[in-house]
């Protein structure tokens, strides 16, 4: 093996290894942060992840590789070497902010079901539309909203043609209401007891009592709602006693 050729593999190695640590740091946000788990399954976070900062690990270092040589004149090889990393950074800052935009912002209870709405698709013109206390994205995982139906009239159609378009009443901020007592009610009205999904889908029943151990409850202490989200489509657990959400399963509900 030459000399140039063995410096090459050890600034390729040193450069892989930093953005490994680069790549672990912003895992570390985007899936405690931004796609907190069940959502970097369910939202689709991990896989756009692994493919922005794959790719990203890849090429950095495999061009450091190609452009580096010991025998360059120091300044030019400080240049060639900023300039990748300046290339590299700015790949990854673009992938990061992608990842970012499509983070899940908000859980919507939509009549008789879920709904997780990705922050891209928030109809942002209508936020100074919802309660005070939604009107800012959430970036640390998404909020907890209840959804009102449409009034008759005007608003009922257009509620119609924007969910054709694309965007139901859980991505328009005009129709959020806060989770209180009236939203937890309103859940409890529509959920089912998770004894009927596990009797509806017995091939599953390993991930369904596994998900009521995780959330500290008993299968007869929950009720469950269907969640529709960007990639598949789980339900969501509730303790019956109080309406609030307590947990995930990894089964369809409808």
């Amino acid at each position: 093996m030459t000399l140039t050729l063995r410096g090459r593999l050890r600034a390729s190695g040193l450069h892989l290894c930093s953005t490994l640590l680069v790549a672990a740091s912003v895992a570390a946000m985007v899936f405690f942060l931004w796609y907190p788990w069940p959502y970097s399954e369910v939202s689709g976070g991990l896989g756009l992840f692994g493919l922005v900062v794959g790719v990203d690990v890849v090429l950095g270092p495999l061009i450091t590789l190609v452009v580096f040589d010991s025998r360059k004149p120091h300044a030019e090889l400080w240049r060639d070497m900023v300039i990748v990393v300046a290339l590299q950074l700015s790949g990854l800052a673009y992938g990061v902010h992608t990842v970012f935009e499509a983070r899940p912002a908000v859980l919507a209870l939509e009549g008789d079901r879920f709904r997780v709405v990705i922050a891209t698709n928030v109809l942002h013109d209508e936020l100074w539309m919802a309660p005070e206390d939604l009107r800012r994205l959430s970036v640390t995982g998404p909020r907890l909203v209840n959804t009102r139906p449409a009034k008759r009239g005007d608003e009922k159609f257009n509620a119609i043609m924007s969910a054709l378009a694309g965007a139901d009443l859980g991505a328009r901020p005009r129709f959020w209401k806060s989770w209180d007592d009236n939203a937890r009610a309103s859940a409890l009205k529509v959920a089912k007891p998770l004894t009927d999904l596990l009797a509806r889908r017995a091939t599953q029943a390993e991930a369904i009592h596994a998900a009521a151990a995780k959330s500290g409850k008993s299968v007869e202490q929950l009720v469950y709602i269907p969640m529709l989200a960007r990639r598949t489509d789980w339900s969501v657990l509730l303790d019956k006693s109080t309406g609030d959400p307590v947990g995930f399963v990894p089964v369809e509900g409808f």
